[in-house]
């Protein structure tokens, strides 16, 4: 086996053992908390830019499975950091093992390393700038929120998915729902389909209105990096504000209706990634476990006017949602979608398909 090393911006080093991609790599240095869907999480564009560490012991057991089952069409982190690397999945739905799956998309991994180690580090000192080094070939670091993430994973094109191309779909309704891509996971537009819209999939910087473009609502993504890096899309967000549209914002999508709405965001010391985070609606004060990936967050000090919070983490009392008093805006830090994860908030598709009754 083949030696690596993880080195971090504090000059702290973690010695282990190559596998998938024989190289090296640079990014921020990450950690998720969840024990299941390692294919999802490594297909989720939120983790662009990102080595992701998961503190789950075991990684690999039950292999990949085929493309329909990710949530988009490639591993989108820079590099993966386990403790142990299972090299005999099984599992009837198994493709590929993670190993071979990694060397396919020239993503390199490191195993044999002391993960709880590593997370309590990035806890205590907050997320940090790392790199995998193999064959003692070193690399520079980079800041991947120095740069617009959003525009790097964005759909190229206006695509239109509709409810009948669906098997989840029950029925087929006449709204057609425009979904701002900026890193969207394949699974909120399964949910949308689901519910009969038609979805009018529009890359990040693609502004509906000034085609006169035909649609009834506006779903806002969740994506990777620093929301105030897309400034297209704030603007796109503001216009569907001015309109009194029906607005939904997810993940990244909060914060982006945040800014779009006068407010404010900031960077989290280590942010939340896991699919076992506890979010309290403030109303009910019911908690619900959910799906999260994210490094910054909406400022509860500067909450746009007519904004209220609507959820918080219980872990950090930091901002999970907001809602406008009177119209049809709301948005969530979390993954109601899940993919992987809990589905104890899929209600909020529900919600906003509401609002066009």
């Amino acid at each position: 086996m083949k030696k690596a090393t993880l080195i971090l911006e504090d000059k702290s080093e973690f010695q282990g053992y190559a596998f998938g991609k024989s190289k090296s790599a640079a990014g921020e240095v990450v950690f998720a908390t969840g024990m299941v869907g390692y294919e999802q999480s490594l297909t989720d564009p939120s983790y662009t830019g990102q080595i992701l560490t998961f503190t789950y012991p075991l990684i690999g057991n039950w292999g990949v499975p085929e493309k329909e089952f990710w949530e988009s069409e490639k591993i989108q982190v820079q590099g993966v950091i386990i403790s142990d690397l299972a090299t005999s999945p099984n599992h009837h739905l198994m493709q590929k093992t993670l190993d071979s799956w990694l060397k396919e998309e020239k993503i390199p991994g490191i195993f044999g390393i002391d993960t709880r180690k590593l997370t309590q580090k990035l806890r205590d000192r907050g997320v940090m700038l790392g790199e995998i080094v193999v064959d003692n070939k070193d690399t520079d670091f980079w800041d991947p929120n120095s740069e617009n993430l959003v525009s790097k994973v964005s759909v190229d094109k206006v695509t239109i998915h509709h409810p009948t191309d669906s098997p989840l779909a029950t029925y087929h309704s006449s709204l057609k729902i425009g979904l701002l891509n900026c890193g969207a996971k394949k699974n909120i537009i399964r949910n949308l389909l689901a519910r009969g819209a038609t979805v009018y999939d529009l890359p990040w910087d693609h502004d509906p209105f000034a085609e006169n473009l035909s649609i009834d609502g506006l779903v806002i993504s969740n994506g990777p990096g620093d929301p105030k890096m897309a400034k297209g899309s704030i603007e796109i967000i503001k216009k569907a504000l001015n309109k009194k549209i029906p607005t939904f914002g997810i993940c990244l999508g909060n914060q982006l209706l945040a800014l779009a709405a006068g407010g404010d965001t900031y960077k989290l010391k280590f942010g939340h990634r896991a699919q076992n985070q506890p979010t309290i609606e403030v109303e009910s004060k019911r908690c619900y476990i959910t799906t999260q990936n994210h490094g910054f967050t909406v400022d509860e000090k500067k909450l746009p006017r007519g904004f209220k919070r609507w959820f918080y983490n219980a872990n950090d009392n930091t901002n999970e949602g907001l809602i406008h008093e009177k119209l049809p805006f709301f948005s969530v830090q979390f993954h109601p979608e899940a993919a992987p994860g809990p589905f104890d908030t899929t209600w909020l598709f529900d919600q906003f398909m509401e609002k066009f009754k």
